[in-house]
């Protein structure tokens, strides 16, 4: 199976991908497209600019196409999450991300995995940088997620993870088990 998590940051994103490669054997974590162009040796501003947001999202889509990516694999955020980056600090997302390359993308995914703030993620994570960029991008996922303006991830199943934490992990096998006999 492969797993797409999105969500702002400090909603435990990774810390429920590295419980998924622990439940699921045989899968593994995707490097965050951060530390993949971090490595390329693309060097970020802070906060980030919409030219890196773009970065994100390419590399993000070329993660997610590109072989040799295992079929088993979670992958700690999506294009989605890049394109709700760019909403979040003004751009129009249907004009940011190109329909053409963003379906395959989200086709090869089994499952997106939406992690949101809660009461519980501000009450128990530890605070999060830049709370006014994580709280526009959390709810400009939540519209992308089900508004879909690109026509590109309509036949991918989405799942909100808006309950308990420590129901998350349970949450996200229960979905996979029923997308696989589904």
């Amino acid at each position: 199976m492969r797993v797409g998590i999105s969500g702002t940051h400090g909603t435990g994103k990774t810390t429920l991908v590295e419980a998924l490669c622990a439940h699921l054997p045989g899968h593994v974590a995707a490097d965050e497209p951060y530390y993949l162009l971090e490595e390329e040796g693309y060097e970020f501003q802070f906060p980030p600019s919409p030219e890196d947001y773009r970065a994100l999202l390419t590399r993000s889509v070329r993660s997610l196409c590109s072989p040799p990516a295992p079929s088993g694999t979670i992958f700690d955020r999506t294009p989605l999450d890049y394109l709700a980056y760019l909403a979040a600090t003004g751009a129009d997302p249907a004009e940011e991300g190109d329909a053409a390359l963003l379906r395959p993308a989200f086709a090869s995914l089994d499952l997106l995995v939406v992690t949101v703030i809660t009461p519980e993620t501000e009450r128990v994570m530890p605070a999060a940088e830049l709370p006014g960029l994580r709280s526009r991008m959390n709810d400009a996922l939540l519209e992308l997620a089900y508004d879909d303006p690109l026509d590109a991830w309509e036949d991918t199943p989405v799942l909100e993870l808006s309950g308990p934490l420590d129901g998350r992990l349970a949450t996200v096998l229960a979905a996979l088990e029923q997308t696989r006999h589904g």
